[in-house]
């Protein structure tokens, strides 16, 4: 078996309140590349916590039209539904996140 079969080439974390997400770009034998978007949240269980994890894959050839989609999508919130939201207000560091321990949410 080739050593490079799902290798992880590259990872970002997004840490979001209860939820992190994983952008992860992975090898195939074939040398091709593909990216694992991994969606964790955090669930009480018991006296500890449990993970609920679900994942994407998505492969080269639909890395631009997902990217117009999701820009689009995003817009589409920002200027439709919540023009009068300022977004900037959820961008800061994610070490300013942590320290805060507080989780903005939309709903």
């Amino acid at each position: 078996m080739d050593e490079r079969t799902n290798e992880k080439i590259y990872s970002k974390r997004v840490r979001a309140g209860k939820r992190t997400y994983f952008f992860d770009v992975k090898a195939t034998r074939g040398n091709d590349f593909y990216l694992t978007l991994t969606e964790s949240r955090r669930l009480p269980h018991g006296d500890g916590f449990t993970y609920d994890k679900q994942k994407m894959f998505l492969y080269k050839e639909d890395f631009g039209k997902f990217l117009e989609a999701l820009q689009e999508t995003i817009d589409y919130v920002k200027t439709e539904l919540m023009p009068d939201t300022d977004f900037t207000q959820f961008d800061r560091p994610e070490a300013v996140a942590d320290d805060l321990h507080t989780e903005l949410k939309w709903e």
